[in-house]
């Protein structure tokens, strides 16, 4: 399976959205990641807390983002993102 994004034909850096879904307020983590890949030179854009999956990809559209990143402590991922 190939990458989504052609790496070499990249005119722009490679914009990431970042989001915590459901109810965990935890984001330090999330934070973390986030600011790492802003200083590796990607274009990072941070959603906040208690995001809804629909909000999360509406967020990935609207910023025309190449990869999404969620970040969850509750281990709830496989509820709230089953595909």
């Amino acid at each position: 399976m190939g990458y989504p994004v052609d790496m070499a034909d990249m005119t722009r850096p490679i914009r990431i959205v970042i989001a915590k879904p459901g109810l965990d307020g935890h984001d330090r983590g999330a934070k973390v990641v986030a600011r790492a890949l802003r200083d590796a030179g990607f274009e990072v854009i941070y959603t906040g807390l208690h995001q809804t999956p629909a909000a999360i990809v509406q967020a990935a559209v609207q910023e025309d983002a190449d990869v999404i990143g969620i970040s969850i402590l509750s281990g709830a991922h496989l509820t709230l993102f089953p595909e």
